[in-house]
């Protein structure tokens, strides 16, 4: 069964950069699409970005369009988050998931990570 282990999280401040890393065991990545998703206190789970299994096609959050970026090196096995401008309102919870294919909606993702904290704070 697909294992996903999350990394990457941190506090950092506003303006700031960092890099999410969703690496993946007992299985491949190869034939999963990878979302990652966020959750702040008191909101719902948000989907943040997703990558198709094999032909790259990406999905953002209007709320990250152009700051985040998703890539995926399937020969390490892993799914990687970049965030660049990071505001005080993308703290939250990160995590990824897989599924077979790419959506937003977090309830079509069979496999979930434990998370990783994103803390965006002056």
């Amino acid at each position: 069964q697909l294992q996903l282990v999350e990394s990457g999280g941190g506090l950092v401040q506003p303006g700031g950069s960092l890099r999410l890393s969703c690496a993946a065991s007992r299985s491949t990545l190869d034939n999963y699409a990878i979302g990652w998703f966020r959750q702040a206190p008191g909101k719902e789970r948000e989907g943040v970005s997703c990558i198709s299994s094999n032909d790259g096609i990406t999905y953002y959050a209007d709320s990250v369009k152009g700051r985040f970026t998703i890539s995926r090196d399937n020969a390490k096995n892993t799914v990687y988050l970049q965030m660049n401008s990071l505001k005080p309102e993308d703290t939250a919870l990160y995590y990824c998931a897989a599924a077979f294919l790419p959506s937003s909606d977090y309830l079509l993702y069979d496999y979930w990570g434990q998370g990783t904290q994103v803390t965006v704070s002056s």
